[in-house]
């Protein structure tokens, strides 16, 4: 795994935009090579290795058999790149110890929530966290779950708005008027549009319309809820689970609110003209009028969404998500005690963000943010740089230090092209990553000739000795 740091520090002149300065994130002093000596004598006695294993290609074999002398050269530089990849090893160990920290950061927000995280939309970048991968039951903002596998159903050609799907007696009876939970009043036996049923599971938080979706589009509901667990690994939710299609307490339900901010994020990013019914602020079906059960929507400036949930298991929770100033944020909490603490902590925190932060870019669109190791190429190394500016949320009135990591997994195996995906670029505001971005080659590179690919097969070698014996010790 390959990676190169950045810190960056506010200019003396605010410019409004962040100064890369190189500076070492970790203190490295002796200790990385404090034993100098019993890391020569390692390095020696790992190239001594028997020659003739097969683990040794045939062509370095030769080239380092070629005679005594080129045989000593070889050994010893190998033994210099083992020394420096030791070195180089402790380096990383100490950078990556120098991220561990607690997650607020000085000057954060102060919540009551036993779960909280809050996000800036287009970047996605984490500008609060509290014990946010902490899993709990999601209650009925696992309908955004459900709303997103229709959506998607729909996108595909799967179904259309104007499908009538059938309300079967299960679907009335666990969902509709006689389970007393909440519902859109879908009639037993009656037959209702896709659209609706939206409206209905979205706006009135009808347990009943999600019932019936899922029976029509997989058969049964556990059916629907194994098709909702396998969509949430596609676009990215890699823990949350799904027993159901509504939320209704059930021990398979679980859910953290980071991976529901992400999931609101993508429901916003990918299906804009479905996004606006999260905004409606009622919904009449069955001569019923229900009024949305988001209290953002009356309550914040700029709040168009998302969706609320409550059961004894989960506490009171919900996803929200509001715009100011072109700026949209995204608030997920859970576990509060009551209603009211959701809407004021929900409301509090979005507040606290659009106050306190600003978008600042850090890297501009094609600017190299760092070099990848290139094996077996005509070039040592390559420049990498985003396909877009890479942006992070900042605190407009603190001194946020910020480190940018390109992270890979390298060297980088030539031939390839300009544009080839390597990595990614990760910055961290405090201790917490604020913004992750894929990382691309900017040039081409071609193969390299037979004496580089043998050295680069050599420092491999070495690297992979190394890795071994620090196994063993």
């Amino acid at each position: 795994m390959g990676r190169s740091t950045l810190r960056f520090r506010r200019p003396a002149v605010t410019t409004g935009r962040l100064v890369p300065t190189f500076r070492s994130s970790c203190s490295i002093a002796a200790p990385a090579f404090t034993n100098f000596g019993k890391s020569w004598a390692l390095a020696n006695l790992l190239i001594l290795v028997p020659l003739y294993r097969s683990e040794v290609p045939d062509r370095i074999r030769r080239l380092w058999c070629r005679d005594f002398r080129s045989a000593v050269l070889v050994r010893g530089l190998v033994a210099v790149v083992l020394l420096v990849t030791l070195g180089w090893s402790s380096i990383l160990l100490a950078a990556g110890n120098s991220m561990q920290g607690a997650k607020k950061e000085e000057g954060g927000f102060d919540g009551d929530a036993p779960t909280a995280i809050l996000t800036e939309a287009t970047s996605g970048a984490v500008l609060f966290e509290k014990n946010a991968d902490e899993m709990r039951a999601p209650s009925s903002m696992m309908k955004l779950m459900t709303a997103e596998v229709v959506f998607h159903a729909i996108k595909q050609g799967d179904i259309k708005l104007t499908d009538e799907f059938h309300v079967s007696e299960n679907a009335w009876r666990r969902g509709g008027a006689p389970s007393g939970t909440s519902t859109m009043f879908a009639a037993i036996h009656s037959k209702v549009p896709v659209d609706d049923l939206l409206h209905g599971a979205i706006i009135q938080s009808g347990n009943d319309a999600c019932i019936v979706m899922a029976e029509a589009i997989a058969g049964n509901e556990p059916a629907f809820a194994e098709m909702m667990t396998k969509r949430a690994r596609e676009i990215g939710l890699m823990r949350s689970t799904f027993a159901n299609s509504n939320g209704l307490p059930n021990p398979g339900n679980k859910m953290t609110v980071r991976e529901l901010a992400m999931l609101a994020r993508h429901i916003i990013q990918t299906y804009p003209e479905f996004y606006k019914l999260f905004g409606e602020k009622e919904y009449t079906w069955n001569k019923i009028r229900q009024p949305n059960r988001n209290p953002l929507l009356n309550s914040l400036e700029g709040a168009d969404g998302l969706k609320t949930g409550y059961t004894k298991e989960g506490g009171y929770g919900m996803v929200g998500s509001a715009v100011q100033n072109g700026v949209r944020l995204i608030v997920a909490i859970n576990g509060l005690e009551d209603s009211e603490d959701r809407a004021n902590e929900a409301k509090k925190m979005l507040e606290w963000g659009f106050r306190n932060f600003e978008v600042r870019t850090v890297f501009a669109e094609n600017q190299t943010i760092g070099y990848a190791k290139v094996f077996g190429g005509d070039t040592r190394s390559v420049a990498l740089a985003s396909h877009e500016p890479v942006k992070v949320m900042v605190q407009k009135n603190g001194n946020d230090k910020l480190i940018a990591r390109v992270v890979y997994s390298g060297p980088v195996h030539a031939p390839f092209a300009a544009g080839q995906k390597v990595g990614v670029v990760k910055v961290w505001r405090g201790s917490n990553v604020a913004v992750e971005t894929p990382v691309y080659a900017k040039d081409s590179v071609g193969r390299g000739s037979t004496l580089r690919r043998a050295f680069d097969g050599a420092t491999e070698l070495a690297i992979g000795l190394v890795r071994a014996g620090a196994e063993k010790l």
